[in-house]
């Protein structure tokens, strides 16, 4: 029994840890531009570490019109940005 409780200790442990190492890890950004037609927006970000890009500006997509009504030009955000689809999309914003 104690074997069982072990095993299964471990294998806990070890997706806990699996499942952090795939955390999606938020950057710090303010928003330059809003294009909700085209649905883009324009923002001056820190390193993407996800991405392996450094601090700049660029565009990204938004495909989730909620995101939209969360962002003011000039707003101190931070982000999740992914690739999807050969396209930087962000997909959460807090």
């Amino acid at each position: 029994m104690k074997t069982i409780i072990k095993s299964a200790t471990a294998v806990l442990l070890a997706m806990s840890f699996a499942s952090g190492a795939f955390a999606e890890e938020f950057t710090k950004g303010t928003v330059k531009k809003i294009d909700t037609k085209a649905k883009k927006v324009t923002l001056i970000h820190e390193e993407l570490k996800n991405l392996d890009m450094p601090a700049m500006t660029m565009v990204f997509k938004v495909e989730d019109d909620e995101l939209f009504g969360k962002l003011k030009v000039g707003q101190k955000i931070e982000f999740v940005a992914d690739r999807v689809n050969g396209q930087l999309l962000v997909t959460e914003v807090k």
